[in-house]
């Protein structure tokens, strides 16, 4: 198996300004995000990991760490088309593989990458692939922050929802058994459909929910969800979740 990992990152960012420059014990947070994942490129399981960003000082910076990256349009309505026009600037075929890793996830576990792109991979029926792990707090299951996601029996992604799905309606005050699930943002695609997807219509679930992975669903793709047994490390949204970021690698850096 081979597959690209692409990192879109752009500087537009209204809680936390320059969000993928932010340093993380003297590194930009993109950067740190590359680095966890290039170890896959050593195992020869990723062929490339690639930053695909509106920034020339974001490329700036990956050039001064050795990380790949290219200069993609301003004006993408999203990161999906950032990716559509990374794959043409790559020259990567329909049939190949990419994994899509935020920019702001510097704790992504790069076994999790790898189980993404496999699953993709050896699911021919399914036009993209993600990720999702079980709830296990009533808090966290009725949280709008957290979305959730059902599941046919071949592990097809049937609805995703900021919503309590399934609704425990006997039961609201308790999680449902099983246990529902939390849907990671981590996403492989086949580059064929990518090309394809930035042209679908919005789906009025989609503008609902915000929720663009629903545009894929309501036009009748196909998502296939690897559960995980573990949490994903913390993503970075706001200076609160940057602060707790640098604590993990402070941490980690006193331990070597």
């Amino acid at each position: 198996m081979s597959y690209t990992v692409l990192i879109p990152a752009r500087m537009a960012s209204t809680r936390l300004p320059n969000k993928p420059l932010a340093d993380i014990a003297g590194v930009p947070m993109v950067v740190r995000v590359a680095q966890r994942v290039m170890s896959l490129t050593q195992s020869q399981e990723a062929v490339r990991v690639v930053v695909a960003t509106d920034s020339p000082e974001i490329v700036a910076a990956c050039q001064a760490h050795a990380v790949d990256a290219i200069l993609t349009r301003a004006d993408h309505p999203s990161g999906s088309d950032r990716l559509a026009e990374a794959c043409g600037l790559l020259g990567l075929a329909d049939d190949e593989i990419v994994v899509n890793v935020q920019g702001d996830e510097p704790l992504m576990a790069p076994t999790l990458v790898t189980a993404v792109a496999a699953l993709l991979q050896n699911t021919p029926q399914a036009h993209m692939s993600t990720a999702a792990h079980t709830i296990d707090t009533v808090a966290d299951f009725h949280n709008p922050n957290f979305v959730k996601v059902v599941l046919d029996a071949q592990n097809m992604g049937l609805y995703f929802s900021r919503s309590p799905i399934p609704y425990p309606r006997d039961n609201p005050a308790q999680l449902p058994s099983p246990l529902p699930l939390r849907h990671i943002g981590i996403y492989g695609y086949r580059v064929g459909f990518l090309r394809q997807f930035p042209q679908l219509a919005q789906a009025p679930l989609e503008v609902t929910e915000a929720l663009e992975q629903l545009r894929a669903l309501w036009h009748g793709y196909r998502i296939v969800v690897h559960v995980t047994e573990h949490a994903p490390g913390a993503g970075v949204d706001t200076p609160e979740d940057l602060a707790r970021v640098r604590q993990v690698f402070d941490q980690t850096s006193a331990k070597l």
